[in-house]
């Protein structure tokens, strides 16, 4: 029997250059020190599917294991900390 728990799995949906993309990256890559979650930035330049969906909302942060958007523009400290707890 496995009892490995699956880790959480947070994207940022961003662009390069991006100011508040650069500012969610960099708070949650402080809460990755206190709380096991995966990370993964993805940049949407460059994907028309990823583009339409984010291009004025950027950055996107999405739990990959929920599939629902969690916050965007800013990192949202009580929902983050309610997914992580």
């Amino acid at each position: 029997m496995n009892n490995q728990v699956e880790p959480r799995k947070l994207v940022v949906y961003g662009r390069e250059g991006c100011h508040l993309c650069e500012e969610m990256i960099a708070s949650l890559r402080v809460l990755q020190k206190k709380s096991w979650f995966e990370l993964e930035v993805i940049n949407i330049d460059g994907n028309e599917h990823l583009t339409r969906l984010y291009n004025d909302r950027v950055p996107v942060l999405f739990a990959v294991n929920e599939n629902k958007e969690l916050c965007h523009y800013f990192l949202d400290s009580d929902v983050i900390g309610a997914y992580l707890s």
